[in-house]
């Protein structure tokens, strides 16, 4: 196939390029990506040269449907994805999240393309840290941030285009991903530097907050799987088994890097920040037979350290400005 990638310079969308090329090298692949703060072309340095980049944004309606036009399939990575970002300044979600869903939608309906529409599992909201339920395709929406608002409303979009103008898409959900080239603001690897850059890392309030946690290359084992055997106008969710709260999340990276289990520090938690998100992936297993590779999180974590370890020229350019942002709001 002849794939459009957009926002395949960020971090899922990379790691979903690196898998492509190393698992399925029969697909030829054209990266869109805007390049905003998320993006990094860096990432795709070690493939530039079997693939097509495109510097622009998925709002660009002329773009998009000359990149459209010549693909077989669209995968749609592209998204503002940050949520403190979001509560600072909401205005680039609604036009990356909304309008460049939106561009996307008109331009696979007017060329007859497939199109997969990759969404979060934020769009179902939060769950009690004491409830057993998990997400299902079933799970009412319940968005808490203008994050994870302007991402219910892009997976709206592509339902309502599927069911008025009969497009080919599929969408799935996915829970937390975590691996290489993850942005050094996310949880994960902005703890997992900051032991690396000498500093302490933080931990939002009591460290409660429970996620499910999945390898990134796992997330992208599965939208192959669905771009392979999914059926149109149907979601997918995407998880593991991997919920932590944060507090044990942190304990291990200490571990995994030699550090003592409180050598960290309590920053005051951020505004609306929802309490555990847990993933029923049983439909994508049973009705697609997949199955996830990194099981055991410690050791997908073990591979995660390793990598920023070893690739400190990736992330250390971009510490002190992150540091600084996160040190101005007490975090």
């Amino acid at each position: 196939m002849r794939l459009l990638v957009t926002g395949g310079a960020g971090f899922i969308g990379a790691n979903f390029v690196h898998y492509t090329l190393r698992e399925h090298p029969e697909h030829t692949i054209t990266v869109l990506d805007a390049l905003t703060y998320a993006g990094n072309e860096a990432s795709l340095a070690p493939v530039r040269d079997r693939i097509e980049f495109v510097h622009g944004s998925v709002a660009d309606a002329a773009l998009v449907d000359e990149l459209v036009g010549r693909s077989d399939a669209v995968v749609h990575f592209a998204a503002e994805s940050h949520n403190d970002n979001s509560l600072n300044d909401p205005s680039p979600f609604l036009t990356t999240n909304i309008i460049g869903t939106y561009t996307i939608l008109e331009a696979v309906r007017k060329h007859g393309v497939r199109l997969h529409h990759i969404s979060t599992d934020e769009v179902y909201g939060d769950l009690e840290l004491d409830d057993p339920k998990k997400f299902t395709d079933q799970t009412p929406y319940n968005p808490s941030s203008p994050y994870s608002s302007t991402k219910a409303g892009s997976d709206l979009l592509v339902r309502a285009w599927v069911r008025s103008f009969g497009i080919t898409a599929t969408i799935s959900n996915c829970s937390n991903n975590y691996g290489p080239y993850q942005h050094i603001e996310k949880f994960i690897p902005r703890q997992i530097t900051n032991v690396l850059a000498g500093l302490r890392p933080k931990l939002y309030g009591k460290g409660e907050n429970v996620r499910d946690w999945i390898h990134v290359d796992d997330h992208n084992s599965a939208v192959h799987a669905i771009l392979e055997k999914g059926r149109s106008g149907e979601t997918y969710l995407i998880g593991s088994d991997g919920e932590k709260n944060n507090r044990e999340v942190l304990s291990l990276i200490l571990e995994l890097l030699g550090q003592p289990g409180d050598a960290y520090d309590h920053v005051v938690d951020r505004a609306g920040h929802d309490l555990r998100y847990a993933i029923d992936a049983s439909k994508l297993r049973d009705e697609l037979g997949w199955k996830p590779r990194f099981t055991d999180f410690r050791d997908g974590l073990a591979a995660t350290v390793d990598w920023y370890r070893e690739n400190e020229s990736w992330w250390g350019p971009l510490k002190q400005q992150v540091e600084a942002k996160y040190a101005a709001q007490g975090q």
